[in-house]
């Protein structure tokens, strides 16, 4: 016979206990990245991911043409992504993420590769349709989201 069972059975007992509480305490700990609501409501592919927060913030200069608008806030898995695009002359100049998610390490490394990227890809294409960035696929969506709603609101 075993040298637990046959001498100690109250440490099997014991030893089973303390393996279960600790299982229990290490599961409840872990926290969700994102509230369940958010990533269920949401997906990148669809148009009813955007919400309508601020889509008004636009500045005209009637003598050059130029024109800068801001996109609707767009709420993806991760955070919401917001653009601001400037347009001259029916073209697109520039374009900012001004709100993007950041909110740990892997966020930041992710969109530090990413915006410049789907930025680049803007101003070759002159346009919302561009092809998504690699590993940043959900920023990527809300990214071409915003910039459409911006571009829709800047008459592009």
């Amino acid at each position: 016979m075993h040298a637990l069972k046959k001498h100690r059975p109250l440490r099997r007992v014991t030893l089973a206990a303390v393996t279960t509480v600790t299982g229990v305490v290490l599961l409840l700990s872990l926290k969700p990245h994102t509230p369940p609501s958010l990533a269920q409501a949401s997906s990148p592919s669809s148009q009813s991911a955007s919400s309508g927060s601020s889509s008004g913030s636009s500045g005209t200069s009637k003598s050059t043409g130029t024109k800068t608008v801001t996109g609707d806030s767009v709420q993806t898995r991760y955070g919401p992504v917001q653009v601001r695009v400037t347009v001259k002359n029916g073209r697109i100049t520039d374009v900012t993420a001004v709100a993007y998610p950041q909110d740990n390490p892997r966020d930041q490394e992710i969109n530090s590769y990413a915006i410049p990227q789907l930025k680049r890809e803007v101003l070759a294409a002159q346009s919302a349709q561009i092809d998504s960035v690699s590993g940043a696929t959900y920023t990527s969506g809300g990214y071409t989201q915003s910039l459409q709603s911006a571009l829709d609101s800047a008459g592009v």
